[in-house]
């Protein structure tokens, strides 16, 4: 864990290298962020990081979300989406969650173009799965904001598990 002092402290690379992960392969976001330093706490820095990602051009914001793996997966993915989904059993399906976890991602690929994203941390297996079955019936606009709505979500938590509360 990193202090918000010492993070202050830190060179641009420095604090890129240390916060890089917490948006999906994507270290851009800390890269920019570094230029908003000194944060207080992890709100102030959070916010940061939320408001260049709501700044981000249409397709940044979907890279930024095609950097995301599937839910359930079982392919290399970064080590704070395997934490995450472990929290909720996702990596540990059975072979008939399996195959239904992936007929949803599959079918939610094929209507939005992009994986779908979900805070897990806040969720069940059981509720994971509601959600998939109502936004499936979202617009495509509708479901890249959520989509957005939610990396910045997952950003919060993995920021609170990186950096020391004040």
């Amino acid at each position: 864990m990193y202090a918000i002092a010492t993070l202050n402290q830190m060179s641009q690379s420095e604090f890129t290298a240390a916060l890089g992960s917490i948006f999906e392969n994507t270290p851009e976001i800390a890269h920019q962020a570094w230029l908003a330093r000194p944060f207080e706490n992890v709100p102030q820095l959070h916010q940061s990081m939320a408001a260049i990602v709501k700044s981000m051009d249409e397709a940044a914001q979907l890279k930024l979300i095609c950097a995301h793996p599937d839910l359930g997966a079982k392919f290399k993915m970064a080590e704070a989406s395997v934490q995450e989904q472990s929290t909720v059993g996702l990596d540990r399906l059975s072979a008939t969650e399996y195959t239904h976890f992936q007929q949803l991602n599959q079918a939610y690929k094929n209507k939005f173009s992009f994986p779908f994203i979900i805070a897990v941390r806040n969720h069940t297996k059981d509720s994971i799965l509601q959600a998939f079955g109502q936004r499936l019936e979202n617009s495509k606009e509708a479901e890249q904001q959520q989509a957005i709505a939610e990396i910045i979500e997952i950003a919060r938590w993995r920021l609170l598990l990186a950096v020391e509360p004040i």
